[in-house]
């Protein structure tokens, strides 16, 4: 299926989704998300792991906050635990949520448990965000499935912005799409200016990479991405990390 049916087949879908599609956008848009990462002490992941499948998911469910997915670098040399929770409200709400949760008896003592060996935290980084208009919902997918995430982050020149996230919208992720890689949620951080992160999905490593290698090599794309920068190049800097998800995610 060439670059133009593609196109034209997911922009019959949308229209075909209507209203039942708007009336979603609309409710996803005021969800405000939260991205967490954890660096651990040496050697003590797997009891990070260990709580948050026996107790943290729970109770942060107990608390009005929404598990969205939690996943691990494949290189993991910093002991890291990435995961995004949602929230049905503003960072009032939040914030509100997260007090409840810090002083709940039943948190104290899971905490306490799993650290009788030791401190398992060295330190948290977290990011507050919300939708763009062009993305994908993050569904459960059930048990065992082993794809590989991919999360980017997009670091634009001054201004740029509006224009790379019109050629995500009008362009890039149809040609993800016919690549084999799967959309997943695009967010724009809250607090920073001149940023994009989102997450990919891809059967497998070896995948990923042959795709994006067919990605950049597509005609469509070089077409898109030249016109899109005929007033200046859009990004600065580009990250990517590959992601398994944990055997506790709801995304996987």
């Amino acid at each position: 299926m060439n670059y133009k049916l593609l196109l034209l087949v997911f922009l019959l879908a949308e229209i075909s989704s209507g209203n039942r599609a708007t009336a979603q956008r609309s409710d996803d848009s005021a969800k405000l998300y939260e991205m967490r990462t954890y660096y651990c002490e040496p050697g003590r992941l797997d009891a990070l792991l260990a709580r948050f499948r026996d107790h943290t998911m729970k109770l942060f469910e107990k608390h009005g906050m929404t598990n969205v997915g939690y996943w691990v670098p494949i290189d993991n040399t910093d002991n890291k635990l990435v995961y995004v929770l949602s929230y049905p409200g503003d960072r009032a709400y939040r914030d509100k949520a997260w007090k409840a949760f810090g002083t709940d008896p039943d948190w104290k003592k899971a905490q306490g448990d799993s650290e009788k060996d030791g401190k398992i935290v060295k330190r948290v980084e977290n990011m507050f965000m919300h939708e763009t208009d062009f993305s994908f919902p993050m569904k459960v997918t059930g048990p065992a499935n082993d794809r590989i995430f991919e999360l980017r982050t997009y670091y634009t020149n001054p201004g740029m912005l509006p224009e790379l996230l019109a050629r995500f919208r009008n362009h890039t992720t149809a040609l993800f799409a016919k690549q084999g890689m799967t959309n997943l949620n695009y967010w724009l951080p809250d607090e920073v200016e001149n940023r994009l992160v989102y997450m990919l999905a891809h059967p497998s490593l070896d995948d990923a990479k042959k795709a994006f290698d067919a990605f950049r090599a597509d005609p469509d794309w070089i077409k898109a991405r030249d016109y899109s920068e005929r007033n200046g190049k859009l990004v600065e800097k580009v990250e990517s990390t590959y992601l398994k998800a944990t055997d506790f995610s709801p995304i996987r």
